[in-house]
């Protein structure tokens, strides 16, 4: 059994630093790189990337709404036509900065990802812009969401995904963040909930309701407070467990 570890990192600007990337890092097996319409500019791209590939760590384009004073989280309504083109003018920038200009992945970032979860319209639009780019980049899509239902439809590689700090509904979507214990951040609970998750394909909705989903990527959002404390429980867990981190390959998926 394995499972790939991923995190939104690069979310710093211009002398505004948030997180701790270098220290991350060397933990994880992917990066989600912010493409400067949430976060990030030119520099801090150049710089995310370079550290990634130090490291050997997957990179990801974290392709969001135009919304850098909400951060990505507020939504927005926009013509499907301009979110397709937002996104691959997005994955593209981060493109030029990788070796090879070959990325690993792409995962849509907070309202846009929430959003296009639940819209397989919004959904297909993320898709056709990750595949105007190349159509054999895998997106990053919460699990049993409308984005994997989207990326079968139109031939997309795609990796199903599960957040270890972040508390579920019973129809598999995330807890918005503006209601209470949304966002775990105890790093222990947090490692426990993820072997779990792993473990039996499922998770334990706030309400209680067993929710299937498959696991083939886990996130810890790089502005957690605890994000560090975090992904290095989780590593001593899934270690623990015999659980394997490693990159996703959609070849093997």
């Amino acid at each position: 059994m394995k499972v790939d570890l991923n995190s939104d990192l690069g979310e710093s600007f211009g002398h505004y630093v948030l997180g701790n990337d270098e220290q991350i890092l060397p933990l994880i097996t992917a990066a989600n790189v912010a493409c400067g319409f949430h976060a990030g500019d030119p520099n801090v791209m150049a710089q995310t990337v370079a550290i990634a590939e130090k490291n050997g760590v997957a990179i990801g384009a974290h392709p969001s709404y135009p919304d850098r004073i909400g951060f990505g989280r507020r939504h927005m309504d926009m013509q499907l036509e301009n979110v397709e083109n937002m996104i691959t003018y997005q994955v593209a920038a981060l493109q030029g900065f990788v070796k090879g200009h070959r990325l690993h992945h792409v995962k849509p970032h907070g309202a846009l990802y929430n959003a296009a979860a639940k819209s397989l319209p919004l959904a297909l639009a993320i898709c056709r812009g990750i595949k105007r780019v190349d159509p054999e980049l895998p997106i990053y899509g919460l699990a049993g969401s409308q984005l994997i239902t989207a990326a079968r439809e139109i031939g997309l590689p795609y990796a199903s995904e599960v957040f270890a700090d972040r508390a579920y509904q019973a129809d598999g979507t995330l807890v918005p963040r503006v209601k209470p214990h949304a966002v775990l951040h105890d790093p222990q609970e947090v490692a426990k909930r993820a072997v779990h998750m792993i473990q039996d394909q499922a998770v334990t909705a706030i309400t209680g309701e067993h929710v299937e989903l498959q696991v083939d990527t886990i996130c810890v959002h790089g502005d957690n407070e605890e994000a560090l404390a975090i992904v290095r429980a989780l590593r001593s867990a899934l270690k623990d467990a015999a659980i394997e981190i490693a990159p996703f390959d959609p070849h093997h998926a």
